[in-house]
């Protein structure tokens, strides 16, 4: 299996670099960079890494097989491989909906996925992802990080690590373009519900901007990629991301 990886020294962001260079990468096509200088999450907000110590990259995708209603697909995909390759490494890793990945309750990945629409199908999808590999300290106040390092103790070489990664989002992309729906989505969708962070588990939320604080349990998402929460008057309410926060 041969993937094609570019690896960039400095960038001001892989997701800026995969939307310059669009027309000439084909699909799967990663761009990894050792230090980006404008990292983003979702909603705007930054993604805090030291140079040379975590993956940040984006993978180019060209996934015309897909209807524009049924994009959540590719964020399952991008989360489930993250998941799998965590996993592999003895983590006991969670999906926290809609796709930053958790270890307990500490975040050691992000990802921001940026879809392009032509007709009713998608044409271009960038999936950038953040994931904490080696760096220890965390400068910026976000509220929870954690590092791979952090859990096992070892360090890690960032192009090994991002060939074994690609591997694992290779494995459910390839296929699934393929062979597109049926099974193999089903499966997809499956491991991503069943692996979510305090899945139908009893936790507090407080929604947004209410303010208003209540108990419930994720029981999945709709259609639209809306977080479903069955409170405990026995409603079931889907909200929209932003729309509801983790009290952690």
């Amino acid at each position: 299996m041969a993937i094609d990886i570019i690896w960039l020294e400095t960038i001001d962001s892989t997701n800026k670099e995969a939307l310059r260079r669009s027309d000439d990468l084909t699909d799967f096509t990663i761009l990894a960079a050792e230090y980006q200088s404008e990292g983003r999450g979702q909603k705007g907000t930054s993604w805090e890494s030291a140079k040379g110590s975590n993956l940040t990259f984006s993978l180019v995708l060209k996934p015309d097989m897909i209807k524009a209603e049924n994009q959540f697909i590719i964020s399952q995909i991008a989360a489930v491989g993250v998941y799998e390759y965590l996993v592999s490494k003895g983590v006991d890793a969670k999906i926290k909906w809609p796709n930053d990945i958790y270890v307990g309750d500490k975040k050691i990945a992000g990802i921001l996925i940026e879809n392009f629409i032509e007709g009713d199908s998608l044409s271009e999808s960038i999936v950038g992802v953040g994931l904490n590999l080696n760096q220890e300290k965390f400068d910026s106040g976000a509220p929870n990080p954690v590092s791979l390092k952090a859990i096992t103790g070892e360090n890690y070489d960032l192009k090994e690590e991002m060939e074994k990664l690609a591997f694992y989002l290779y494995d459910l992309y390839i296929p699934f373009k393929n062979f597109s729906w049926g099974s193999i989505s089903e499966k997809i969708s499956s491991m991503y519900h069943r692996n979510l962070y305090r899945y139908e588990e009893l936790h507090k939320f407080q929604e947004t901007p209410s303010g208003e604080i209540f108990e419930g349990r994720i029981i999945g998402t709709d259609k639209n990629a809306c977080i479903l929460i069955e409170k405990l008057d026995g409603s079931t309410v889907s909200y929209a991301f932003k729309e509801i926060k983790y009290i952690i």
